[in-house]
């Protein structure tokens, strides 16, 4: 007889396999290291196809903001194009998606338990932080970008100039006017920043940036002030009241899982880390999830699920991860915008970078 399932990490992708599996007769186990749920730093653009995975799993998308986004917004150099996007798409904080995708587990028969820290992963089992091993025959890792000693991703996928996440939210007055119904992207020399309205009006701004480029401006707050200067349409999105800046070191861009190991079935993140230009990182998170139940339902191992997961985020991760490099030297890709605009490039290169659910 199998023991019941065992997720580690409560956000999409965790809560996903949690609901496809309590849905397929399972009673998985979900342990969480935050006692309340937060606004975590990644996520808050959800695509067309993110959404159609999210009423899949009970979640409707006026649940989540009934605002949509339809356009992408991009800014290079002083040049702007606008393009629309192939499907209509929303902006939610990770508070408001991480709360009803665990409730929604709950309520079709997954257990949580909250304020459980994972030390690390011994044999397929988890050592918690007061010491306790917690085995099962399959072990969801869906820890985010946060590693596990014993499951941790290679260094080596970091690379010698690693991308930082940072993270603010603003509200000011013109900021819904400025922004309105599209996702935007501002390029800057070795980064970018995106900006989105979530559920409660105000703006989220996420910058992923190479650590080099933060050493120069000296702290996080100088870099925004630094690109305020350099960018004056950034500029307006920073005005109005201000959080705290967060951020996370060291994001994997590019990086896929492509072999598994026994009885363990790596989500999200854990699996691959797509470049958050994309705005699929969320999509990712939940197909893994769903996809991975799915396959633990089935009877397939763990190691050729993760293969064939592998398989099937190579084209958006490579394609998102090419398109990186380039938004990352605004003199090369500025001139070629309105040519990518005007043959309808954009959005093509919006859709192919969508997660192909299966």
């Amino acid at each position: 007889m199998r023991r019941e399932p065992l997720i580690l990490g409560g956000g999409p992708a965790g809560s996903a396999a949690a609901i496809t599996l309590a849905r397929g007769g399972a009673r998985p186990l979900v342990i969480e290291r935050t006692r309340e749920t937060g606004d975590a730093l990644c996520g808050g653009f959800l695509s067309w196809r993110t959404l159609e995975t999210l009423a899949s799993l009970g979640i409707a998308a006026d649940a989540l903001n009934p605002a949509r986004v339809v356009r992408v917004r991009i800014f290079a150099r002083g040049r702007r194009v606008e393009a629309a996007l192939p499907a209509p798409a929303i902006g939610v904080s990770r508070t408001r998606l991480d709360t009803l995708l665990l409730d929604r587990a709950v309520q079709n028969g997954a257990a949580v338990e909250r304020g459980v820290v994972a030390r690390a992963i011994e044999d397929g089992a988890i050592r918690t932080g007061d010491g306790a091993l917690l085995a099962s025959d399959a072990l969801f890792l869906a820890s985010g970008k946060h590693d596990v000693r014993g499951a941790a991703r290679p260094s080596a996928a970091r690379g010698v100039d690693p991308t930082l996440g940072l993270r603010t939210r603003r509200r000011g007055v013109d900021l819904a006017r400025r922004v309105g119904d599209a996702i935007e992207l501002h390029l800057f020399d070795r980064g970018y920043a995106g900006v989105v309205l979530q559920e409660d009006g105000s703006a989220n701004v996420c910058l992923a940036i190479r650590r080099s480029r933060l050493t120069e401006a000296g702290s996080p707050d100088a870099l925004l002030a630094a690109l305020a200067d350099e960018l004056p349409v950034f500029a307006d999105r920073l005005v109005g009241d201000a959080t705290p800046v967060e951020a996370i070191a060291n994001v994997p861009y590019g990086w896929r899982a492509r072999h598994g190991t026994d009885g363990c079935y790596r989500l999200g993140d854990q699996a691959a880390v797509i470049p958050s230009l994309a705005g699929e990182g969320m999509g990712i998170a939940l197909a893994s999830g769903v996809s991975a139940a799915k396959a633990w339902l089935a009877g397939e191992p763990s190691a050729t699920w993760q293969s064939r997961f592998a398989r099937q985020t190579a084209r958006p991760v490579l394609l998102a991860s090419t398109i990186r490099a380039m938004a990352e030297r605004p003199p090369m890709i500025a001139p070629l915008l309105p040519i990518a605009a005007r043959l309808g490039l954009i959005d093509a290169v919006a859709a192919a970078t969508r997660i192909t659910p299966g």
